[in-house]
């Protein structure tokens, strides 16, 4: 299999096979990222290796029905691009039900409605979307490249074409004093869409992403351990759509999960558990001992 760099994949797709279809990402400038740091730059799999993987893939397991193409953001392939990656797929692997990847919201930007019905013909379908909070403030200060607005409109698109996508939400990107209110905008913006999964992870910062060198400047203070719990307590709270909400990833010191509206009371009553068994220091000394996610 021909693979570059880290690969990362949600805890929810653990079942998918995994194709490289691109690696790095197109955006590359958030300042809190260090995923894709040993792929500096983007890269498209010529179509020569990704046939080569499908026959490494079917020769293996014959019966795949979820291929999950890796890199930050395989959906910015234009939408000739990805039929033909569907239509090579379907090649090797008759039994293939879906695609998923990971998607910015700026990706979506440059497809019409009926590119995107196209797609969800040839099986595109639970893309991960890494939005990260619903708060403009912390969008523009962490360099996402969109705003709120944005992720409306092009998430609506998705609905349009019967895509169905996951939320990914960044707890703790509001910085110090601003979690609960992050949380109360992105539940705000949140419950004007559709996600099937709302994951939950928490900001680490690392010394080697531009949000550590922003801290040492004075310029951003992170979130107390209590105060990111706290925020995603309100997040969960203030949530009143259907989906799955799930901190599942290493970066989460206790993995939560449960179906919204009809498990919220357990998952608040988890979180409640916690805060009053843990203090910071022992939710911190999670935090400053976890090298990598």
């Amino acid at each position: 299999m021909h693979f570059t760099g880290t690969i990362w994949r949600p805890p929810y797709e653990a079942w998918s096979a995994l194709l490289q279809v691109t690696a790095g990402c197109t955006h590359n400038k958030c300042k809190f990222c260090t995923l894709y740091n040993d792929v500096p730059q983007f890269r498209m799999s010529p179509l020569s290796e990704i046939e080569s993987d499908l026959q490494e893939i079917y020769a293996s397991t014959p019966d795949v029905t979820r291929l999950f193409l890796t890199g930050a953001n395989p959906f910015v392939l234009d939408t000739g691009h990805l039929k033909k990656i569907a239509d090579l797929a379907k090649q090797y692997l008759q039994r293939l039900d879906s695609i998923g990847c990971f998607a910015r919201i700026t990706d979506i930007t440059t497809k019409s409605i009926e590119d995107l019905k196209d797609l969800r013909v040839l099986g595109y379908n639970r893309i991960t979307i890494g939005v990260e909070t619903g708060d403009d403030a912390a969008l523009e200060f962490m360099r996402k490249g969109y705003s709120t607005e944005d992720i409306i409109t092009q998430c609506r698109k998705l609905d349009f074409a019967n895509i169905e996508y996951n939320f990914f939400y960044l707890t703790g990107i509001s910085g110090n004093g601003n979690g609960m209110t992050g949380a109360e905008k992105t539940a705000k913006v949140f419950n004007r869409l559709n996600p099937k999964i709302v994951g939950a992870s928490m900001l680490t910062v690392y010394p080697d992403s531009d949000l550590y060198k922003e801290i040492l400047l004075g310029n951003w203070q992170e979130e107390s351990e209590t105060e990111k719990l706290l925020e995603m307590r309100t997040l969960i709270e203030k949530l009143d759509i259907r989906t799955h909400f799930a901190a599942l990833g290493a970066s989460n010191m206790f993995k939560l999960h449960g179906e919204l509206p009809y498990e919220k009371q357990e998952l608040l009553g988890e979180i409640d558990d916690i805060l009053s068994r843990y203090d910071e220091s022992k939710l911190r000394n999670y935090r400053v001992n976890l090298k990598h996610l």
